[in-house]
């Protein structure tokens, strides 16, 4: 079993920067592929970024590249996502996942934080 808890949302104006942060326990976390998703009232949760094991391949959204940036340590069993030149539509509760597959989709997923609310203000 895995335990991800996350920390590091907020409220923030827009055009601002957050990190989001995802601690990991229970397993090896090395064996994991990591990733995070959102979920904004009335819709779906969906994918934002996904980062492998071994930390050599990242993927986006299109929504959030080239404004995101994931990131792993190991040693410390933590994930990171940070968000910078945030929009109002970057709202919404903020998932660390993990997983056996590389977590590009909610149906690759094994384990689920709990969440993180993100509020951006025009």
């Amino acid at each position: 079993q895995v335990q991800l808890v996350e920390s590091g949302g907020g409220l923030v104006q827009a055009g601002g920067s957050l990190r989001l942060s995802c601690a990991a326990s229970g397993r090896t976390f090395g064996d994991l592929h990591t990733g995070w998703f959102r979920q904004a009232p009335g819709k779906e949760r969906e994918f934002v970024a996904a980062i492998t094991r071994s930390s050599d391949s990242t993927y986006y959204a299109d929504s959030v590249k080239g404004r995101f940036t994931i990131s792993r340590d190991n040693a410390k069993n933590t994930v990171y996502l940070q968000m910078n030149s945030l929009k109002p539509e970057d709202t919404a509760v903020y998932y660390c996942a993990a997983g056996f597959a590389v977590v590009t989709s909610t149906g690759l997923v094994r384990y689920w934080g709990k969440g993180t609310l993100v509020t951006v203000s025009s």
